[in-house]
């Protein structure tokens, strides 16, 4: 039987080279996540398939009179033979409306529809996608929330692809724009935790029943669309998003997940306040409001990247106050080589995605607030947005 002092080490030991492993792996991971899925920017061509398709841009917009008008302007730049850009104004209690007909500066292919109350039982945001789908007229449709920047090639690359892949629900991964610091601290590490979950080898195989789509950007064929009634069967849902793309699936119809960060820019959130209560009502519905899955994600984040710097900290306080000598700097050091791992798996990131790596140094402070915006969203912590309450995933009427 092994004295204390040993069992103590051997699991010390277990748990380091656990974490080494799984730090090593997912540094060396990074520049291949979503390679096999990579949709490329398509280069200028005639022959492109789908041109005799009319795409419908539906673009719900409430309180966005900050995005919608660059919306409008960057979809009206959309290089594709006959689209048109169908607008709704949620409701919205600012210059919504008025900031889009300036974009649109009269050209017939915007159409700007005012918004009306959700009916019972349905949530704000699937109801204005399902008024801006019922006022579309293309064999397409394009779902792009009015914070999105849509690049002129988006649709010569998106709809080409659906056809070629004969598949009925197309989204795609674009790319995040970020300013302040708290964007820059927290939205990388939630949305890739997000991206990590999602397999998307298992979304792409119509014989598997996973299904994701990035409600950011969708594009349905209109007759499936159609067909179960759309919206209406993800009425109540706040990521009616990926709701939607599991109805697709789960009647037999094929999803395709591409990555594009080319094809459009988007800027989730703005401040603190409005990260915390965007992901906070998405969270844990994300999860499929399951406790094991989202105290999973907890115990992931803390014992695999909270804890090392705790025991690092923690170690170094008690030798130079106290004069400890237990830990030993031999475990020190190797806790600290784990820390590195994780600072040099967010620089990789960072560069992956375009962006500086300097604010590697914050991924500690990242996932202490990772931690605490599982809880919150767990729990069901109250979140307001665009001028509605949320309440365990649901609209609060």
């Amino acid at each position: 039987m092994w004295g204390e002092a040993q069992m103590s080490a051997y699991l010390m030991g277990a748990y380091l080279t656990l974490l080494t492993l799984l730090w090593a792996g997912l540094v060396h991971g990074v520049p291949n996540w979503g390679r096999r899925w990579y949709l490329a920017r398509p280069p200028l061509d005639d022959d492109v398939l789908g041109t005799d398709l009319m795409v419908s841009i539906c673009i719900p917009a409430r309180n966005e009179a900050e995005n919608i008008g660059a919306c409008i302007r960057a979809a009206l730049k959309s290089e594709w033979p006959e689209f048109e850009v169908v607008v709704v104004d949620d409701r919205s209690s600012d210059e919504t409306a008025e900031v889009a007909r300036s974009a649109a500066d009269g050209d017939p292919r915007v159409h700007i529809v005012s918004g009306t109350e959700p009916p019972a039982g349905w949530a704000g945001k699937p109801w204005a996608v399902a008024r801006a789908a019922g006022e579309a007229r293309g064999q397409i449709l394009a779902f792009v929330d009015a914070d999105v920047r849509l690049a002129p090639e988006a649709l010569r690359a998106l709809v080409p692809e659906m056809v070629r892949r004969d598949v009925r629900l197309i989204s795609a991964y674009g790319t995040w724009t970020l300013h302040s610091f708290w964007e820059r601290v927290l939205i990388p590490t939630v949305g890739w935790l997000i991206r990590g979950a999602v397999d998307l080898d298992a979304v792409n195989d119509p014989g598997n029943p996973a299904a994701f789509a990035n409600g950011q950007l969708i594009m349905v064929e209109r007759p499936t669309y159609d067909s179960f009634n759309g919206h209406a069967v993800v009425k109540d849902q706040v990521l009616e998003d990926v709701r939607l793309a599991e109805q697709f699936k789960r009647r037999g119809h094929s999803i395709a997940m591409v990555v594009a960060p080319w094809a459009f820019t988007v800027r989730l959130y703005e401040n603190l306040g409005q990260i915390m209560n965007g992901y906070t009502k998405n969270l844990y519905e994300g999860m499929g409001r399951r406790p094991s899955m989202a105290l999973g994600a907890v115990l992931f984040v803390f014992v695999g990247a909270l804890l090392p710097w705790l025991m690092v900290s923690t170690g170094v306080f008690v030798r130079a106050v106290w004069g400890w000598t237990v830990p030993g700097w031999g475990w020190i050091l190797w806790t600290a080589g784990v820390c590195a791992l994780q600072l040099l798996f967010r620089f990789r990131l960072e560069s992956r995605d375009g962006r500086s790596g300097s604010i590697c140094w914050s991924h500690p402070l990242s996932n202490t607030l990772l931690v605490w915006l599982l809880l919150r969203s767990m729990f069901g912590v109250e979140a307001r947005w665009k001028g509605r309450t949320y309440i365990d995933g649901r609209a609060a009427h």
